[in-house]
C-alpha cells in the first residue's frame, strides 16, 4: 500500500514539500479510509514492538510479565488487549536503575542528539534521550502540522516559550525550521520580556505565535499597557500547548478576539513527539485531531484501560509510531478526553478530539459529589463580562464540608464604576459558576492585575484542604 514515505525508521526527504495550494503535507496518508489506514498501523506497531523487542531490556522485561510476545499480534485489539500500558512511574523507576536514560533507551548514547526533560518538581526528573534520526523526525512532524494551520515557506513563526528543558518550544522551532518558514524564537521567562515581546511583535508581525493560552492572554494585557493593538500585530494564527484552554470556548474565543486569529490547540505529552500527536487543522480549529500515523492514540478507561467508544470520555494511551530512540508504547497519559469519528472540516479522516484535553485526572477535584476542572472554571470565567483575565481557585473545608472559593479580577470599568457595580459582578459570577458546575461557589472580587500572571503554564489551583486535616490531626494528638 501506498502510504507517503511509510517506513520504519523514518526516511523522510528533508526537501519534500508539497505543492503550495495543498491542504495535506501527505494527501494520501491524511485522508485514507480509517480502517485502511488501521491494516498498516497494525503492521507498523508490529515493527515497532519487534524494535522495542530487540533493543530493549524494558520492554522485555514488562512484556515478559505481562505474557506477550510482538509475534502475537493479529489486529489492534491483540494491541489494546495484551500489552501492558507504561507509566511516569515505570520510566522513572527504569531511569533510576539505568542512569541516566533507562533501560529502554534503544540506540546508542553516541546517537543522542538532544537531551531533555521534565522539571522534576513533582518527583524525579525524567530525562529524553533524542536520537538524530529522531530529532529529524519530530521536526517533519512538526512541520506536517504547521502545514495543516496554513503556515507555508517564508512566513514568519515566533516561538514564545522557554527554551529549556520544555520539549515544546523546541519542537515547535524546529518544525518552523523544517517548514522552511522564518524562525523567530524569542523566548519567555526573562523580567521585562513580554513587553519587549509586545514591541518585537509590532515591529516583525510573524504570520503565527507559540506559547501557552495564558502567556498570551498575558501578553495582551501587557501590550495594551505599551499601547498596542494585539491586533496590529497581524498574526493569523496561534497555537498552544503546555496547557487546557486553546479547546475551552471561552478562552479560546477571548483569545481569537484579541488577537483577531485563529487558535490551534496542540496538547499532549513531553514524552511524546511534543505536540505531534494532535493539532487543528486550518478548516477544523476547534478540538484536535489525533494523527494516528504519526502516534497511535487510544482512548480507555481509566481503570480497565480498555478503549472505550467513541463519543465517550477516557484517558490518552499514546504509542509512537516513529521514534527510535526512547519509543514509548502504550504511555498512559493521565489526562481526560472525549474522542469521536465523525467528518472533520477538513477531510482529514482521524479521530478528533472536539474539546481538547479536559486536564489531568488528578488535577480534578471534588466539590459536594460534583467532579470539576480547572478548565471548566476557566471556561466560566472567560465568557463573564467584565472579567479581569486571572483568578484563584481555592479548596476549603469547614467543618465537614468542601468549600469553593473563586478570587476573581474585575477589570478597570468595574472598580471605576464603584461598590455597585463590583457586586452585580460578583453575583454574576456566581451565578455563571453554578450553571456551568452544579455547585454554589464563593467569589471573592480582587483588584485588576493584584494576581500574579506568568510566563509558561499557569498555576490556579490552591487546596488548602491538608491545611484543615492537619490541624484535626493535631488535634486528634492532642487530645
Amino acid at each position: 500500500m501506498d502510504m507517503e514515505e511509510w517506513s520504519f525508521p523514518v526516511a523522510y526527504d528533508e526537501h519534500y514539500l508539497p505543492p503550495a495550494d495543498s491542504r495535506y503535507w501527505f494527501p494520501r496518508r491524511e485522508t485514507m479510509p480509517p480502517a485502511e489506514r488501521e491494516r498498516a498501523i497494525l503492521e507498523r506497531l508490529r515493527q515497532v514492538c519487534q524494535y522495542a523487542w530487540d533493543h530493549a531490556e524494558f520492554y522485555r522485561r514488562k512484556w515478559d510479565a505481562a505474557g506477550f510476545h510482538p509475534s502475537q499480534l493479529r489486529s489492534l485489539e491483540d494491541f489494546e488487549q495484551r500489552v501492558p500500558v507504561v507509566t511516569k512511574a515505570d520510566l522513572r523507576a527504569s531511569q533510576s536503575a539505568h542512569p541516566p536514560f533507562g533501560d529502554y533507551l534503544c540506540v546508542d548514547d553516541s546517537e543522542i542528539f538532544h537531551v531533555h526533560g521534565t522539571s522534576g518538581t513533582t518527583g524525579r526528573p525524567t530525562a529524553f534521550g533524542i536520537g538524530r534520526a529522531d530529532w529529524r523526525a519530530i521536526a517533519n512532524a512538526h512541520a506536517r502540522i504547521l502545514w495543516g494551520m496554513g503556515l507555508r515557506p517564508g512566513d514568519m513563526i515566533c516561538v514564545a516559550a522557554v527554551f529549556s528543558l520544555y520539549m515544546g518550544s523546541w519542537g515547535a522551532l524546529a518544525g518552523a525550521e523544517r517548514l522552511g518558514a522564518k524562525a523567530f524564537p524569542f523566548g519567555a521567562g526573562a523580567p521585562g520580556m513580554t513587553a519587549r515581546l509586545a514591541q518585537w511583535l509590532a515591529l516583525m508581525k510573524p504570520a503565527a505565535f507559540y506559547g501557552t493560552p495564558s502567556y498570551a492572554i498575558h501578553l495582551a494585557e501587557v501590550a495594551r499597557e505599551e499601547k498596542l493593538d494585539p491586533r496590529s500585530f497581524g498574526l493569523r494564527c496561534l497555537f498552544f500547548s503546555g496547557e487546557p484552554g486553546a479547546s475551552v470556548a471561552g478562552v479560546k474565543d477571548r483569545i481569537e478576539d484579541l488577537y483577531g486569529a485563529a487558535v490551534y490547540d496542540c496538547g499532549s505529552m513531553a514524552e511524546m513527539s511534543p505536540f505531534m500527536n494532535v493539532a487543528g487543522s486550518q478548516q477544523s480549529s476547534q478540538g484536535m485531531l489525533c494523527w494516528q500515523d504519526l502516534v497511535y492514540t487510544e482512548v480507555c478507561d481509566p481503570t480497565s484501560l480498555r478503549r472505550v467508544p467513541y463519543g465517550q470520555r477516557g484517558t490518552p494511551v499514546y504509542t509512537h509510531l516513529e521514534r527510535t530512540s526512547q519509543p514509548m508504547i502504550r504511555l498512559l497519559s493521565g489526562d481526560l478526553t472525549l474522542w469521536t469519528d465523525e467528518p472533520t472540516a477538513c477531510g482529514r479522516t482521524y479521530p478528533s478530539l472536539p474539546q481538547g484535553i479536559f486536564g489531568r485526572i488528578d488535577d480534578m477535584f471534588t466539590i459536594r459529589g460534583e467532579n470539576i476542572y480547572p478548565s471548566e472554571i476557566d471556561a466560566a470565567l472567560n465568557q463573564l463580562q467584565g472579567y479581569g483575565g486571572e483568578h484563584r481557585i481555592v479548596i476549603t473545608r469547614e467543618s465537614a464540608m468542601d468549600e469553593l472559593l473563586l478570587r476573581v479580577e474585575a477589570d478597570e470599568p468595574i472598580h471605576r464604576a464603584g461598590a455597585a457595580a463590583l457586586e452585580a459582578f460578583r453575583a454574576a459570577a456566581s451565578r455563571q459558576l453554578h450553571t456551568m458546575l452544579g455547585v454554589r461557589a464563593k467569589v471573592e472580587v480582587v483588584a485588576p492585575h493584584s494576581i500574579a500572571r506568568t510566563d509558561f503554564k499557569a498555576r490556579r489551583v490552591i487546596d488548602d484542604r491538608e491545611v484543615f486535616r492537619s490541624l484535626n490531626r493535631q488535634l486528634h494528638d492532642a487530645g
